[in-house]
């Protein structure tokens, strides 16, 4: 989950150096020592004066030691009782590391916090300057790349802090899928009975979950599923693709939505999964298909979307699947006939990815095509909206407004140079092995 380095050097400096010489060296010794004691005292009164303030109050600020075992600025989202004892000193507290994306956002013990540091009034563009420049330029980078905070930028100000008031706190923290046990990143609204839960255990076929291994392993033995409940549309090697009719298999749909949500900080979950479809991407063995992610989209979109959700499991990550998904939505988009383009707001890493999509796609095309080309043909060829290719091209810097109307300037070096910053494209899908045919309403 992108984790930074732990420093693993011992410290150094330490007093006992040398026996033989201890007499010759006891005067600079005690100095020493007293302005450690010093230090220590002072670090004392201020740690009793500020536990004279505890449990300590939500949104008070202060510095907090992380995985990496160094101390990072957190802000106090939510407070509990951490036992039975109502000694102030029990509290545990829920923090949000201030340079992280909220997925990081976890429980911490007291013994975690820097109290010394403790801060109640910050102003918010202060100190996030502030914590960037205590950053170094390759921490920032390795943050970047996965926990850049984007996907709100069409929430409204009220909508936003509505949203992050109802999802502040983690429920979940982590599940069992398969073979893999999984860190949650986000809230996600499971029934109450499950508040209390912080661990669930999912069939990775059914997609049911329960709270205890017992309870999955019964569960396996009479669950006939050994792929997801619907048609394969697509086999190539390893890989398939199934599509699942959320009014046809509604349970499925909705555990889907719940599990997606672990890991998708924006998405409203829809309980009316009737409307939709879902495309779940497999890898398969003899025990199985088993999902690595999947997207939907709604069977009738008046804003010519064609994909609602999208989402690659944690540990199947980095390996192209992100990008398959995309590139197999579009396809569907040209078995139909129509253009198509994501719903909005996209999540950080989907951003990302359909960037980087259009970027390849539209490039690849460039580079061959002779002759001038419209935006209209581009989409036409490639099934993407006429507004997300003006954009990318527009943020690459190809494109002009002459005489009233749009012209790309195509210079092949300058294209390579994008094609090269874009990354690879991924896994091909092979469309000879797609046998699929557009969703009609029955009946």
């Amino acid at each position: 989950m992108g984790s930074m380095e732990a420093s693993t050097a011992p410290e150094n400096g330490s007093a006992a150096s040398g026996g033989a010489g201890g007499t010759a060296c006891n005067g600079a010794g005690a100095s020493s020592n007293g302005g450690g004691m010093e230090r220590r005292l002072r670090s004392s009164a201020a740690s009793a004066s500020w536990a004279a303030h505890l449990p300590l109050e939500v949104g008070t600020r202060v510095m907090c030691r992380w995985r990496d075992q160094k101390l990072h600025p957190v802000k106090v989202i939510e407070r509990r009782k951490g036992s039975a004892s109502s000694s102030p000193a029990d509290y545990e507290y829920y923090v949000h590391y201030t340079e992280f994306n909220r997925r990081l956002d976890e429980w911490v013990k007291l013994e975690q916090l820097d109290l010394d540091t403790v801060e109640t009034d910050v102003d918010e563009k202060v100190e996030d300057k502030a914590t960037s420049l205590k950053m170094t330029r390759h921490q920032k980078r390795k943050i970047d790349e996965t926990h850049v905070e984007q996907g709100h930028e069409e929430l409204d100000a009220a909508s936003l802090r509505e949203h992050e008031e109802f999802t502040k706190v983690k429920n979940i923290t982590k599940i069992e899928l398969g073979r893999y046990e999984i860190d949650t990143w986000y809230f996600s609204p499971f029934p109450p009975e499950y508040n209390d839960c912080p661990k669930l255990f999912f069939c990775e076929f059914c997609l049911n979950f329960m709270k205890r291994k017992e309870q999955l392993q019964r569960h396996m033995k009479k669950c006939d599923l050994k792929h997801p409940p619907g048609d394969e549309i697509y086999r190539s090697g390893t890989l398939s693709m199934f599509e699942v009719d959320g009014k046809k298999n509604k349970v499925y749909g909705q555990n889907l939505c719940y599990l997606a949500k672990l890991f998708l900080d924006h998405k409203t979950l829809y309980y009316d999964v009737d409307l939709f479809l879902f495309y779940v991407l497999c890898e398969c063995d003899d025990r199985g298909c088993h999902m690595v992610g999947y997207f939907s989209k709604e069977k009738h979109s008046e804003e010519s979307y064609n994909l609602a959700c999208i989402l690659t499991l944690p540990p199947y990550q980095r390996k192209g699947y992100g990008k398959f998904l995309i590139a197999f939505s579009y396809e569907l988009s040209k078995k139909e006939g129509k253009v198509g383009t994501p719903e909005r707001p996209l999540s950080d890493l989907g951003l990302l990815s359909y960037r980087g999509y259009w970027t390849r796609v539209l490039l690849e095309i460039l580079k061959k095509h002779k002759g001038n080309i419209s935006i209209k043909e581009l989409s036409d060829m490639t099934a993407i909206k006429a507004d997300d290719i003006l954009s990318t091209l527009q943020s690459l810097d190809l494109i002009q407004y002459r005489k009233g109307q749009h012209v790309i300037c195509a210079d092949p070096k300058v294209l390579d140079r994008h094609l090269k910053a874009a990354g690879r494209g991924g896994l091909d899908v092979d469309v000879s092995k797609l046998i699929w045919t557009p969703y009609k309403e029955q009946g």
